[in-house]
């Protein structure tokens, strides 16, 4: 076994134990704090100094990350001022791996004058700091894995632990879904995956200057080609507001092979449009109309029209875009 293996075997041991030793009556206890928090929009507020600050980062950021609105208070800026961030209904988790730390027991006092809810997270349940809390979770261990037993190892491995646990367990208790959790991560995969929607993504109408039925066939290629889009759209003769046809530069190709030269000339946006094409609401998420351009069997859609109500042209959306933004037939 090598000296790497062995450290994380005692790491995992002490997890291990914790999850042996915790408190069930404490765990629940602080569980219920959370739920209140989160009931009232309240915060949560953690802090630590050193490798416990470190930690208590980190279980801010996943807090956080799921819906809890949860800060880090670094305990010296505390003491100068910005103690004022914490109100009344927040709770507090305060993290110390011998529950002596001179600035946590110096703010202690203030968190209970607040009226502010402590959760204790230490390695000493009968110490000064356990002893000015609400709840106490045991977060002790029998040694550090660093060989001086000096360095904050096990303790800060089993204190992150218990943060990633409560987090996880508080997620199952408040039912929270991939939505949820996407509408905190938009720039991640899962985010523009529920998140985005064709609206988001399309090419305005403003910017598309719609084309008439009888527009004849060299307006219709200068027009795709000063708006730069790969098509263009046919407004309804009664109603300029409202789609008729859509004209891709693969319709524009298809309709010249099928006609000689010699007609050219007479051609119109009616005859090279696609009438009534596919369009998708502006609502529906982008990564199902990418589906939709995808599975469609008629032939390849590049392009997709993005309507409201009574098919009003709101825009054109691209699969270059969706491709753009992150998008791809393996995310949806």
């Amino acid at each position: 076994m090598s000296a790497l293996t062995r450290c994380l075997q005692e790491e995992a041991a002490a997890i291990a134990a914790t999850a042996e030793r915790l408190a069930a009556h404490q765990v629940e206890a602080a569980l219920e704090l959370l739920d209140g928090c989160a009931d009232r929009r309240a915060k949560l507020v953690i802090t630590g100094v050193g490798k416990s600050g470190i930690v208590a980062r980190k279980i801010a950021a996943t807090f956080s990350s799921i819906g809890l609105m949860a800060i880090y208070l670094n305990p010296l800026d505390a003491l100068h001022g910005d103690l004022g961030v914490v109100a009344p209904d927040d709770v507090a988790l305060l993290l110390s791996n011998s529950g002596e730390t001179a600035e946590l027991l110096e703010i202690l006092p203030h968190l209970r004058r607040r009226g502010s809810r402590r959760i204790a997270l230490v390695g000493r349940i009968d110490s000064t700091l356990a002893r000015g809390c609400d709840v106490v979770l045991d977060g002790s261990v029998d040694r550090e894995v660093c060989p001086l037993n000096l360095a904050p190892t096990a303790s800060t491995a089993v204190a992150m632990a218990i943060g990633d646990a409560l987090a996880a367990v508080w997620m199952e208790r408040r039912g929270i879904s991939p939505q949820d959790f996407a509408l905190n991560h938009p720039a991640g995969a899962l985010g523009k995956q529920l998140t985005l929607t064709a609206g988001d993504l399309m090419i305005p109408s403003s910017r598309l200057m719609p084309l008439q039925a009888d527009t004849p066939l060299p307006e219709v290629i200068a027009q795709l080609t000063a708006d730069g889009v790969g098509a263009g759209w046919v407004a309804q003769s009664g109603d300029p507001s409202r789609i008729r046809g859509l004209i891709t530069d693969g319709d524009l190709r298809r309709a010249l092979q099928q006609h000689s030269p010699p007609e050219w000339a007479q051609l119109t946006a009616a005859d090279l449009m696609t009438a009534d094409p596919i369009t998708v609401d502006e609502q529906v998420l982008a990564v199902e109309a990418l589906e939709r351009m995808e599975r469609n069997r008629r032939k390849p859609i590049a392009v997709l029209p993005v309507v409201g109500g009574a098919q009003q042209m709101l825009g054109l959306l691209r699969l270059h875009d969706l491709v753009q933004a992150g998008l791809s037939r393996t995310a949806a």
